[in-house]
């Protein structure tokens, strides 16, 4: 790795706090990506000052086994989320699921704490909703926000509308206590996302404790929401008003930690969980680019994602990599970056990004597109094999 990571790792007096924006947006969604809008101005900035990588993808076409797979460094085959049915259309966890993240897996903020970190999620865990499966079981300090996403309305008796966390305690429900307008789209809870996570951070920056943010709300995933400030302001129509309100979010994190004087100690990642839905377009579905398909399925559209690394003073600004790169390389790269060594008694498919980060090298290494247990897809290099391939069409889905 370069010698950048090698002194910060050397020198006792300096942490490498990390923030994750982990949200579902399309490859074609950003400026930076060539959204001809251009109502992205605050993450077209991350990348003129970080580095954009143009083949970063995620481990799953869904919501369920990308976060898993984010948190353990391992494909959804190797972590236990997945599933067998029939190409696993169905692998993701709602509400009447019952599983969750194995005990046996070791998560990211659970090897983060044996170096002093203390680890926050704010949005949706999606990764088992029973106690068992609780985020501050995993490694987790603090939480605010869902098992799950804001599906519903439900009628509060044989379905009743998905709780919100803070830490242990239900403080309500979506819909009921925490308002979401079907008819208008308006709702506040980004701009609740988004105070959590400025506090948290001034919280550890008085403190001087090195902080993981896990920033994973939901706004862009039907049914779409964004505050009263920002609905109707996009060319794009809701969609692209969520969108713009987490650009704005996102601006006045990155502020933050300049203001703090923390940012070139706080390495930050954005990137999203899986392609555009374009199932649920026109009206709520993100832009994939020029890519094929979007979300559930292992076509690019499902499975390359927008993604970008932000850290002053380390990467060099306006960089652009094609390194291939994974949900799963957080996991290892951030591991690295604090000093830690991966689990040795496991199977780790995440890879270290730092030299491709800081020293602009490119590491050769595979890209598996899977669903469910079904290896769809293969990429090396600049060729990819499909062994199966499946589409979000209503017409397959009813077969």
């Amino acid at each position: 790795v370069g010698p950048e990571a090698l002194s910060l790792w050397k020198n006792k007096s300096t942490f490498t706090s990390f923030g994750v924006f982990f949200l579902q947006m399309g490859w074609g969604d950003l400026g930076a990506f060539g959204e001809p809008s251009k109502e992205t101005p605050n993450l077209d900035q991350m990348a003129s000052e970080g580095m954009l990588f143009l083949d970063f993808y995620t481990a799953n076409p869904l919501c369920s086994p990308s976060r898993a797979a984010l948190l353990t460094g391992r494909l959804p085959v190797r972590n236990g989320f997945y599933t067998t049915n029939a190409h696993a259309r169905n692998a993701y966890t709602p509400q009447d699921i019952v599983g969750g993240i194995p005990d046996s897996e070791l998560l990211l903020p659970e090897l983060l704490k044996k170096a002093g970190y203390i680890n926050k999620i704010i949005g949706k865990w999606h990764l088992g909703h029973r106690p068992q499966f609780h985020p501050l079981k995993h490694g987790f300090d603090e939480w605010f926000g869902s098992p799950n996403c804001h599906f519903g309305p439900f009628d509060n008796r044989a379905l009743p509308n998905i709780p919100v966390y803070r830490d242990w305690e239900m403080i309500g429900r979506y819909y009921e206590d925490f308002k979401i307008d079907l008819k208008t789209g308006e709702a506040n809870l980004t701009q609740i996302y988004l105070q959590e996570a400025l506090d948290f951070i001034s919280k550890q920056q008085a403190s001087q404790q090195p902080f993981f943010l896990y920033w994973a709300i939901d706004a862009t995933h039907a049914p779409v929401y964004a505050s009263k400030h920002f609905l109707g302001t996009s060319q794009r129509g809701l969609y692209g008003d969520a969108v713009r309100e987490i650009d704005d979010s996102i601006g006045k994190i990155l502020k933050h930690l300049q203001k703090l004087g923390i940012s070139e100690n706080t390495f930050v990642f954005f990137t999203s969980d899986n392609g555009a839905a374009l199932i649920s377009a026109p009206k709520e579905g993100g832009s994939n680019g020029r890519f094929l398909c979007g979300k559930q399925t292992t076509f690019e559209g499902g499975m390359r994602e927008p993604a970008i690394a932000w850290w002053p003073g380390h990467i060099p600004a306006g960089g652009v990599s094609h390194q291939l790169g994974n949900v799963m390389d957080l996991f290892t790269t951030s591991l690295s970056l604090a000093g830690l060594q991966p689990p040795s008694d496991r199977q780790i498919d995440g890879i270290d990004l730092l030299p491709a980060i800081l020293q602009g090298k490119l590491i050769d290494r595979p890209i598996f597109y899977y669903r469910g247990n079904e290896m769809m897809a293969v990429r090396v290099g600049l060729y990819k094999a499909h062994y199966w391939t499946w589409s979000n069409s209503w017409e397959e889905y009813s077969k």
